[in-house]
């Protein structure tokens, strides 16, 4: 049985796939596993691969209606991601389009390939009132999270990381899947499959457990008032 490791969840579960159509497959952090043709069903991979799916894009709705609801002036949002990088990238844009509509808000795609684009589109979309961000789970921008983070704060715009890290370092929050419980669930089903289960019988998961982090610092900086509501409801505060 193998459970890759390698650049991405996507890329190393497609190179394992073209090696071995035996040896079972676990795989922990792919984005809609259906649509990359990994398995045949959520319910039944149909074979010898299965794991946990951690498609962010249902959760565009959650990120937009906290924004909302911690930054109420805000009514544009520019999305953030490299398209050579960002593969499911349309996905996820269409789903915050049609989330954005029902909060009355406008979205921006900002496609971004540098530090110097990231920095135009950043200044650009901070040129009007009400403007916001959000960073796509893209792997550029976390590796240019610096860049991101330091534009953001330059110009007053509301952030909404992709993960952890860039709350800790400066964003002002993150709604999402909790990728350590995520990996612990996939390691139930190697010890399944171990025990004799095949990967055909054990369906494709979607994550239970989501981490809401709210920088405060962050939120003061920006002249928000964080909602005792949302505050309580908060995994993590960063102060």
């Amino acid at each position: 049985m193998i459970k890759g490791f390698g650049k991405t969840p996507r890329r190393r579960s497609a190179a394992l796939r073209q090696q071995t159509g035996m040896i079972p497959i676990v795989f922990a952090g792919v984005s809609d596993p259906v649509g990359q043709g990994f398995v045949q069903t959520l319910a039944r991979s149909g074979g010898n691969i299965t794991g946990f799916s951690v498609s962010d894009a249902p959760l565009t709705g959650k990120w937009l209606q906290l924004l909302k609801e911690l930054a109420p002036a805000v009514t544009r949002v520019a999305v953030i991601f490299n398209p050579n990088t960002m593969l499911l990238a349309q996905m996820y844009t269409r789903a915050i389009e049609v989330a954005a509509a029902s909060v009355g808000m406008t979205v921006t795609l900002a496609p971004v390939h540098d530090d110097a684009g990231i920095e135009e589109a950043i200044a650009n979309h901070a040129r009007a009132p009400g403007g916001s961000l959000i960073g796509l789970p893209d792997p550029f921008v976390g590796t240019h999270r610096d860049v991101i983070i330091a534009a953001a704060t330059r110009h007053g715009l509301p952030l909404v990381a992709p993960g952890d890290p860039m709350v800790k370092e400066g964003a002002l929050m993150s709604y999402g899947f909790d990728i350590v419980d995520v990996h612990a669930q996939a390691a139930s089903y190697i010890d399944r499959i171990l025990k004799g289960a095949s990967p055909a019988d054990l369906p494709v998961q979607q994550p239970t457990k989501y981490s809401l982090i709210i920088n405060l610092k962050s939120a003061k900086a920006l002249g928000l008032t964080v909602p005792p509501g949302m505050l309580d409801l908060a995994d993590e505060v960063i102060e």
